[in-house]
């Protein structure tokens, strides 16, 4: 397998070339696929990851190549483009005038012009049965597809860049959602605020999950935040927890703040009379969760994986 091109959610996919036909890197060619005549971009493989593909036991199958893309098919394209934009916002009048409760995120339409899908997110189930009868007398001989998708979804086929500067993950490497939770972002020390831990999409980011295992275990052997410990300087609360160094910070009974190594110190059961600010950044112990932070997990339609 030499070449192969990016389709769904940017997934590669090994290009079928027939002996007769000559293609290039970066060059626009025409592909079968199960939604249609698509218009695909020529990606050159790198031998050792030719290699690995072919002895992967999951692998998604190779994607027949129709012909090289002339300079009447680089017109076609462009038309088409246009017709997606234009074809967009005709749906989305028709969306506004029957009063539905969804959102119209992306229209695409297949090269062949024999499939228009309309994508769309709503937070309950859409009758859309006299949408789709307009539709029908405004796109005639051309079969319509209205498909629903939840807000991850959404914005892994629109694309962008995330809050570390880099594209986001769900469309570039990420294929399926894991669920998340806040306890993830608690567990590992996170800001318990919106801004800080949930994605473009309003769901809780994705790379929660990346890191876990680690802070899971560098957290073994650590004291609750709020607990009285014996540290080699005297008793104290135990206040802040850094967990990728192992190290704690200990309230001492003087009032001054002091870090000491996990294996340093021991848990005692012991009243020591000192008060403490528990701060919400590092709380992973603490119980209540504010409704809105709430909102940022995944619910029924976060994702559908029906793109």
């Amino acid at each position: 397998m030499k070449y192969a091109v990016k389709y769904l959610k940017n997934t590669f996919y090994p290009l079928n070339v027939p002996e007769n036909i000559q293609i290039e890197e970066g060059q626009l060619v025409i592909v079968r696929t199960d939604k249609g005549e698509e218009v695909l971009k020529v990606e050159l493989v790198n031998p050792q990851i030719s290699k690995l593909w072919e002895n992967a036991k999951e692998k998604p199958e190779p994607l027949p190549l129709i012909r090289v893309c002339t300079q009447r098919d680089l017109q076609t394209f462009e038309d088409i483009k246009k017709e997606e934009v234009e074809s967009f916002f005709k749906c989305q009048a028709l969306v506004r005038q029957h009063n539905l409760t969804m959102n119209l995120v992306q229209c695409r339409i297949t090269f062949d012009r024999r499939k228009i899908t309309f994508y769309y997110t709503a937070p309950e189930r859409v009758d859309f049965r006299a949408l789709l009868k307009d539709l029908t007398q405004v796109f005639t001989r051309v079969r319509i597809d209205l498909r629903h998708i939840g807000v991850r979804d959404e914005t892994s086929i629109l694309d962008g860049v995330g809050l570390c500067g880099r594209p986001f993950c769900c469309s570039s490497f990420l294929r399926k959602f894991a669920t998340i939770n806040v306890k993830l972002a608690k567990d590992q020390g996170m800001p318990i605020a919106p801004g800080k831990i949930s994605g473009t999409c309003g769901r809780l980011l994705c790379c929660l999950t990346y890191e876990y295992s680690n802070y899971i275990d560098a957290a073994k052997g650590m004291p609750p935040i709020g607990s009285s410990v014996m540290t080699p300087d005297g008793l104290g609360k135990v206040c802040f927890l850094h967990f990728l160094n192992g190290t704690v910070s200990v309230k001492m009974e003087d009032g001054k703040t002091k870090e000491f190594a996990k294996g340093d110190i021991e848990m005692v059961d012991a009243d020591v009379n000192v008060e403490i600010d528990i701060p919400a950044i590092n709380n992973a112990y603490a119980e209540e969760v504010d409704v809105d932070i709430r909102q940022l997990e995944d619910d029924r339609n976060s994702s559908t994986g029906n793109v």
